[in-house]
């Protein structure tokens, strides 16, 4: 093989290896490793339904919390 080709190989290959590395520490760094919600969501919710119960839950506390940012508060 040529040595022009050899090293243009391998100055393309340790360039995309520095790229993908470069993504992987962004990634860790702005948190977008962290979503452990969601994980453990999917492990506590195997069936259908469950996953439905779920959903209803999140919207259920997303109506709460919009009804505490405008100041609601229930009955006594």
């Amino acid at each position: 093989m040529d040595s022009n080709i050899l090293t243009l190989m391998l100055g393309i290959s340790t360039f995309l290896g520095a790229l993908g590395l470069g993504a992987l520490l962004w990634g860790l760094k702005t948190g977008q490793f962290d979503d452990m919600r969601r994980f453990l969501d999917s492990v506590h919710f195997d069936n259908e339904d469950d996953l439905n119960d779920a959903a209803l839950m999140e919207k259920k506390r997303q109506e709460a919390k919009k009804r505490r940012e405008k100041g609601y508060r229930p009955p006594d």
